[in-house]
């Protein structure tokens, strides 16, 4: 895995064009925060919304129905990312970043906050965040949660005080989390579509930490920077949509050993480069 590693890493930080270093992570890389995947056995839905698919629950169509329910269920997700702390993957990453700067870019699914609370810059948060909200009829304004609103246990109501502070001060509807969710789609301006494209282009090589790709544009992602002709790495502990989207590829590496230690190996490596 080393050996085949740094031929991929010197071949790439050596290029003139098309030469970024780019990771895509997801819900993986911050189990070891204590944070659980969103479909598992032990997911955050199962915990959560015991009654609900994640598909059914997790749409504008049900918040539209029981925004009450939903903007509780998101302070609940608050607090619980709020009480976890960055992991030693999300350490490497930064570190990484410090060494390739502006040839660093980091695309993730996540809507915890930990990459961005460990210390990395170069983030494109392509299914939003739980940090900020945003006008539920279309207000075009994104804004942080107000300070005041606290996040809650999963049997505590929302106060008058949190409702005044979600509601639209332009128009009077309810404010909504600044995710993506099921039955919606990705935009620029909350999901970064494009931008997260034109990076892929000009990658040399994706990373791909901690995620099957099951959702439309990390496969969109992976396949553009296929198209421009980067190395594809996945970095996970079973085979997932992108394995089946690169099995038959030449620019590839599959890894399946914990995030963690091949992160590590990856910074030595280009370590050693910057020397």
């Amino acid at each position: 895995m080393k050996e085949q590693l740094e031929e991929i890493i010197h071949q790439v930080y050596h290029k003139e064009k098309r030469n970024l270093f780019t990771f895509l992570t997801g819900a993986g890389i911050s189990s070891d925060s204590g944070i659980p995947t969103y479909r598992g056995i032990d997911g955050i839905w199962v915990k959560g919304t015991q009654f609900h698919k994640p598909e059914e629950f997790g749409t504008l169509k049900y918040f539209k129905q029981n925004p009450e329910e939903v903007l509780q269920y998101s302070l609940f997700r608050k607090k619980m990312f709020e009480e976890s702390e960055p992991n030693q993957s999300h350490f490497e990453l930064v570190e990484i970043e410090n060494m390739l700067q502006e040839r660093f870019h980091l695309i993730t699914q996540n809507i915890d906050n930990l990459h961005r609370r460990a210390g990395n810059q170069r983030i494109y948060e392509i299914h939003g965040n739980n940090r900020e909200i945003k006008c539920s009829n279309g207000c075009k304004e994104i804004v942080n949660i107000p300070e005041e609103i606290k996040g809650k246990n999963i049997d505590e109501d929302l106060t008058e005080r949190d409702i005044e502070l979600l509601t639209c001060p332009t128009c009077g509807h309810w404010m909504r989390p600044n995710i993506l969710w099921f039955d919606e789609y990705y935009d620029e301006k909350t999901n970064k579509k494009f931008s997260s494209l034109k990076v892929a282009k000009n990658s040399g090589v994706l990373f791909i930490v901690g995620t099957s790709g099951a959702t439309n544009l990390p496969l969109a992602i992976a396949e553009t920077a296929l198209k421009y002709g980067s190395t594809i790495v996945d970095i996970n502990t079973e085979d997932n949509n992108f394995t089946e989207l690169i099995k038959n590829k030449k620019n590839k590496l599959i890894i399946r050993e914990k995030s963690t230690e091949v992160l590590k190996v990856i910074k030595e490596i280009i370590e050693n480069l910057s020397k």
